[in-house]
């Protein structure tokens, strides 16, 4: 497993736990100043930029218990960018996110997020 790898692994996994307990401290430093996030829905795209994000995620409360999510695939293309596919539990949905990673100033930073309602999850009360 090369350098790379390993550092892009771990920022998607600290993409995943950011999202599940709606970390938007860990997504002021993780996403670069130009992110863009797409959702795809039949009805048509949706878009927003890094400051919108962040609102989105400041907008919603931290869920209980291990982060839910897990990693589909993740391709690292030279020591420069690279992408990941997963899903991610925001009960009562999963979501199923592409991420585009530039490498910046030492620091793998999220570029691109585009991402579809993948499954209506059961909740329980």
């Amino acid at each position: 497993m090369s350098d790379a790898y390993a550092q892009v692994m771990q920022v998607v996994h600290a993409y995943g736990e950011a999202v599940y307990y709606a970390r938007a401290d860990v997504f002021e430093d993780m996403c670069h100043d130009r992110f863009q996030m797409t959702l795809v829905e039949p009805e048509g795209s949706t878009f927003w930029d890094k400051a919108a994000y962040l609102d989105r995620v400041r907008g919603r409360s931290a869920f209980d218990g291990a982060a839910s999510y897990g990693i589909t695939s993740v391709d690292v293309a030279g020591d420069e960018i690279a992408r990941a596919h997963l899903w991610v539990d925001v009960p009562p949905l999963r979501y199923e996110d592409h991420l585009g990673f530039v490498k910046e100033g030492g620091s793998w930073k999220l570029l691109t997020k585009v991402f579809r309602t993948a499954a209506h999850l059961d909740v329980q009360e």
